[in-house]
């Protein structure tokens, strides 16, 4: 045993796939009751690396030490005997037993004759509920919960294991506004406890916001750890992508004055949508802004057919709509859609790349009901290479690939129809800094084709930075249109509030 002012020390980590390199000589070091962020592109090697601290890998390199004892974690049970656990991005629950036995599988508590001892085990649950200020029914199964919720009973399940290192993987990327703020004041009692998190984010404001220090990673390689207040958001960008934050997204459009691709008239749905006027125009992005459930959501489901509406007139391509029943009629329209979830409703996980790119537009490559398979894969190798999907070959499942590259797949299967306008919900959530870059590049070059792009997006600087027009939306109600070069967050929060624009008033003083 050595002296050491680290809880964890993991050195020259090296850690070999087939063909892949994952880990090169990575070191990574966590004082006692931090919160550590670890950052990176995909693939930049951060799930391998605490796989490996938590037992799921073997390092074929390197040396871990706690509290300056040399370990070696064989196992996922062994690591949370030494205080490690991991609350992964897809939980670890089963989803029709209770609260309490999820927390306790394997450990329930047991009267002296072998039977389950149920009121123990719920008032066991419910002391480290308690302890993070859960309120859950320790009776209540895990498939009625929400997501949130679904997360404190991992992470509740963490600490009825005595966890002192809690590893966090990608925490936020399901969750609300108000939801994250929740988690991350319990991030902040465990922290005061004394417990270290290491904190998976591809979102640098959530990293500013809870953590004291960050280490970046690229392609299996530590490029550095800062601590937070000595570091700015380009800087970290730079770290992990080699490029500056003002360059992360392209020039906006100049304008122009076409004939609208799509117009709302009066458009509205009882409670959740207000009179809607709006007019899309090729070549330009415009965007959806507000808090979150103000009718943004609602009103581009509606345009995609998803969700009926109940008045107004739609016109599309100058011919009027009476309405758009189903996401079929839509496509068949010539509306493109990528939803934010893309597991539930964008893709088809056991289908492969090809299926999934190939399945909106098999009608324009049949014949008397067969595909005409050559065909088809070369529509899909084009877009494929076109967009740079990374994927070792076309008959992959789309399961396999990164986030970000499940997301060029949903808009590979919106370019081979070729719709005159795109909707997009949530763009680039859950992807990391460097493929969003090329999202929004070519995003920009869908636009500069002649389409128009709808997006509604709860990233403000997403907003910001890609929107030649924003449309902030309060209570069902477009109140607000701002010029994407002039607008700013002040205006856009105080028009998101339900405040009235007020120009500057004040008079010059005698």
């Amino acid at each position: 045993m050595r002296d050491s002012q680290f809880i964890v020390e993991m050195r020259n980590i090296t850690k070999d796939f087939p063909g892949v390199r994952a880990l090169e000589k990575v070191t990574f070091t966590c004082e006692k009751g931090q919160i550590r962020a670890l950052i990176g592109e995909n693939g930049a090697g951060k799930s391998t690396l605490m796989k490996i601290l938590a037992g799921v890998y073997q390092p074929d390199g390197g040396e871990i030490f706690l509290k300056g004892e040399r370990v070696v974690v064989h196992n996922p049970w062994e690591a949370q005997q030494l205080g490690i656990s991991i609350v992964y991005q897809e939980f670890n629950l089963i989803p029709y037993l209770s609260v309490a036995e999820n927390v306790f599988l394997g450990r329930e508590s047991r009267s002296p004759w072998g039977f389950l001892d149920e009121e123990r085990l719920h008032q066991h649950a419910l002391e480290h509920l308690d302890r993070i200020q859960a309120d859950l029914d320790p009776r209540r199964w895990v498939s009625e919960l929400t997501v949130a919720q679904q997360q404190l009973v991992e992470i509740a399940k963490a600490l009825s294991l005595n966890a002192r290192i809690l590893i966090m993987d990608e925490p936020t990327a399901a969750l609300s506004a108000e939801e994250v703020e929740r988690l991350f004041n319990i991030i902040r009692a465990l922290k005061r406890e004394g417990v270290t998190i290491v904190f998976i984010s591809h979102r640098l404001k959530e990293v500013f916001d809870i953590a004291d220090a960050v280490t970046v990673l690229k392609d299996g390689k530590e490029v550095g750890t800062r601590k937070l207040q000595e570091v700015r958001e380009e800087d970290l960008v730079g770290m992990m992508v080699g490029r500056k934050l003002n360059e992360t997204f392209p020039p906006k459009s100049k304008g122009t004055q076409k004939k609208p691709i799509l117009q709302l008239k009066g458009v509205g749905r009882e409670r959740l949508l207000k009179d809607v006027n709006l007019s899309l125009y090729p070549g330009e992005i415009v965007g959806l802004a507000g808090l979150e459930g103000q009718g943004q959501r609602t009103l581009i489901r509606a345009v995609f057919g998803a969700e009926p509406t109940d008045q107004g007139e739609i016109f599309f391509e100058g011919k009027k709509i009476n309405e758009i029943n189903s996401p079929r009629e839509a496509i068949k329209l010539g509306i493109g859609f990528i939803p934010s979830d893309r597991k539930e409703e964008g893709l088809i996980l056991d289908f492969s790349v090809e299926e999934n790119i190939a399945l909106p537009s098999l009608q324009k490559r049949q014949f008397l009901g067969f595909i005409k398979k050559g065909e088809e894969r070369k529509v899909v190798n084009g877009i494929v290479s076109e967009i740079d999907i990374k994927t070792p070959r076309i008959d992959r499942e789309v399961r396999y690939l990164s986030g970000g590259n499940q997301q060029k797949v949903m808009l590979a299967k919106c370019l081979v129809v070729g719709p005159p306008l795109i909707i997009l919900d949530e763009p680039t959530r859950g992807i990391d800094v460097g493929t969003k870059i090329e999202i929004y590049h070519l995003m920009r070059e869908l636009a500069e084709q002649g389409r128009a792009l709808l997006i509604f997006s709860t990233d403000m600087m997403e907003v910001l930075g890609m929107c030649d027009r924003i449309l902030v939306m309060h209570e069902g109600e477009i109140v607000r249109e701002l010029s994407g070069s002039e607008a700013t967050e002040e205006e856009i929060m105080r028009a998101a509030a339900g405040l009235k624009h007020q120009k500057n008033s004040a008079q010059p003083q005698i």
